[in-house]
């Protein structure tokens, strides 16, 4: 069974998370320069079958599309032109990143490992996996 991929796109760090082949856990992947994704990616589906993309939509509490809302639907349309075999999806984001950050203080890490914001990006990706996984019926 294919993997579902998500991404936590960010202007300068972009965060990744799959699921695994039985699509039952997702798990972070890795956090890279935003410029570096596409190259990324091309090399990761050739190694990795995987049915779905799916990247957090930023939206504000009130639930109007956040500043940076523009910048990730251009990174949705040139992964459409990139791979127009995967279908992408949209996932609502907000408090992905205060989940993560409390995620990983519960987990022990210390504090320095804390502050390293790619650790944040990868686990908000992981964050927006599971909701999408929820939402579709995919979990209960």
């Amino acid at each position: 069974m294919p993997r579902i991929l998500a991404i936590d796109y960010g202007t300068k760090r972009t965060g990744l998370a799959v699921t695994d082949p039985l699509q039952i856990i997702a798990q972070s992947l890795t956090t890279l320069a935003t410029d570096e994704v596409f190259d990324f990616l091309k090399k990761y589906f050739d190694e990795e079958e995987v049915e779905l993309i799916v990247v957090g939509l930023p939206l504000y509490p009130d639930g109007n599309p956040a500043q940076i809302a523009p910048l990730v639907e251009k990174f949705v349309k040139q992964l459409k032109k990139e791979f127009p075999q995967l279908p992408v999806a949209m996932q609502d984001e907000r408090y992905t990143s205060e989940d993560a950050k409390a995620y990983i203080l519960k987990s022990g890490v210390g504090r320095k490992k804390r502050r390293d914001k790619s650790l944040v990006d990868k686990v908000s990706a992981a964050i927006i996996l599971e909701h999408y996984m929820k939402s579709a019926g995919r979990w209960s």
